[in-house]
């Protein structure tokens, strides 16, 4: 709320601002005047400008207009505050009163905590989302974030809404960015972004903030999903605001605010865990041309120390979406967890990729999808049984756009829920099994069944039989390869 500072050249009237008013008709009857006051705009202002309660106090009666008074209001609008200060008397960037922060307990979000309570006056509230990152990273963080200044930590379990919600429909898609990345991360920011966005309404906060740099693509999915389900909430990005520039910044920010420095070893590369994958960027990884360390692998182990053995897994599917393994019904993220075991095992889902930034700059992963990489192939191989041509060209023309699209934080765009809704609609006889051989770092398919197959062996045969007459091709010859017959002619003047 905009702030108003009111001066007032008549000694027997001083106004005071304090509380909160919903309407000018109770500021208006505060002010003991013998003139009653047109509007609020006589002060330069409106009723709901004011972010305190405007007393006046008398010595003695009014007898001369209260226009005789020389009164100049003084307003910060919503952009920028006046006389708001938080602790140390340093101006406040905005007022806000109370902001939910994504948060990890490693330095950065550690250290955004204080930030936001010295520029923005607020409440913090420390959100974190478990997406199958992994127990180790959820441990000790309600005692680090209240140690950082947070008043509450919120963890919430997203592992199935995750698997179900995000990362089924983008298989089911067949999601693919720039023919490698399964789009990991991609579908991770949304799934925490909607997240956040229900903790602010339960705690009534009225912005939320993340630690996503000003060079990356999560900024971007973060901020995206945040307009899309509540476009009310302020949005605070540190990285592009504060005069912090790198890690030894940021331990010397947090010295300086007594905020207990992560002493976790720093690793060498910046990665993101979640159910789906693991990523790795940075450090040697930003020389394309430098192979990646050896060491550095987590989900899954090299192929050439794989087993000598190849393993056989079978895929139950049902309307495009993968239901069991080897027979057993499961859950989505029991499902996806019992693929990474099995697959990480074998090598399976190492991708060596340089990709283009939504924000215009290449970048240079390595990802690990084990169980991802398995479920792709399954459904892939189940299409060709129960999608036909033309369809299966129009799907695969369609999921390049919808996996730009999550790749981009669009998420909540009609455009992706609208195209999700023609793969719901296309895939529902996508139905049956899928037997996989996984060794050393491949996965190839040896057998696949549907209900719903297109395939009959009675027309595929080379037997004779009554439904195909090879003698009918020779028509569909002629009238396929007209054009090219007529072009021929044209060009030899026949």
């Amino acid at each position: 709320m905009a702030q108003v500072q009111a001066i007032s050249s008549c000694s027997s009237m001083n106004l005071l601002f304090k509380g909160s008013i919903k309407s000018s008709p109770r500021i208006q009857d505060k002010f003991w005047c013998t003139k009653k006051l047109d509007s609020l705009q006589q002060l330069g202002v409106k009723a709901s400008e004011f972010n305190g309660l405007a007393i006046a106090h008398s010595s003695s009666s009014f007898a001369s207009p209260c226009a005789t008074h020389a009164i100049q209001a003084v307003l910060a609008n919503d952009k920028e505050t006046t006389n708001n200060t938080a602790v140390g008397g340093k101006p406040l960037r905005k007022k806000l009163n109370k902001v939910v922060l994504a948060y990890s307990g490693g330095l950065d979000t550690s250290v955004i905590v204080p930030w936001l309570r010295e520029n923005y006056g607020c409440e913090v509230v420390c959100f974190t989302a478990d997406v199958g990152q992994g127990i180790k990273e959820l441990e000790g963080l309600e005692a680090k974030a209240k140690a950082s200044g947070a008043c509450q930590l919120v963890v919430k379990d997203l592992t199935e809404e995750f698997v179900k919600d995000y990362i089924f429909p983008c298989l089911r898609a067949g999601a693919i960015y720039e023919r490698k990345y399964l789009l990991g991360t991609s579908m991770a920011r949304p799934v925490i972004a909607k997240a956040m966005v229900d903790v602010a309404r339960e705690v009534g906060a009225d912005a939320v903030s993340h630690g996503c740099t000003g060079k990356g693509n999560d900024q971007v999915r973060f901020e995206l999903t945040f307009f899309a389900l509540n476009p009310e909430l302020s949005v605070v990005a540190p990285w592009r605001e504060w005069e912090i520039t790198g890690r030894e910044d940021a331990i010397e920010y947090a010295k300086k605010h007594n905020v207990p420095v992560p002493v976790t070893k720093k690793s060498i590369y910046s990665r993101d865990r979640n159910l789906w994958h693991l990523s790795h960027e940075g450090d040697i990884l930003e020389d394309p041309a430098n192979e990646p360390m050896k060491d550095m692998y987590m989900m899954s182990v090299d192929p050439q120390d794989a087993p000598d053995q190849p393993e056989y897994v079978n895929i139950g599917i049902v309307g495009g979406i993968p239901v069991s393994v080897n027979g057993k019904e499961l859950s989505p993220a029991t499902l996806l967890s019992e693929l990474n075991e099995i697959g990480g095992r074998h090598g399976i889902g190492r991708i060596d990729m340089v990709e283009n930034r939504l924000v215009g700059m290449k970048s240079r992963g390595v990802y690990e999808t084990p169980g991802g990489t398995i479920l792709f192939k399954a459904v892939q191989e189940l299409e060709s049984l129960t999608l036909d041509r033309e369809t299966i060209q129009v799907k695969d023309s369609l999921a390049l756009k919808y996996a730009e699209l999550v790749y981009a934080g669009r998420w909540f765009d009609p455009l992706r829920e609208s195209m999700d809704a023609f793969m719901e609609n296309i895939t529902k006889t996508t139905t049956g099994s899928v037997t996989l051989k996984l060794y050393k770092g491949s996965v190839s398919v040896t057998g696949r069944q549907s209900p719903h197959s297109l395939y009959r062996q009675d027309i595929s045969s080379f037997e004779s039989g009554d439904i195909y007459n090879q003698a009918d091709a020779a028509g569909f010859i002629r009238l396929y390869g007209l054009p090219m017959r007529v072009r021929a002619m044209l060009e030899k003047g026949l």
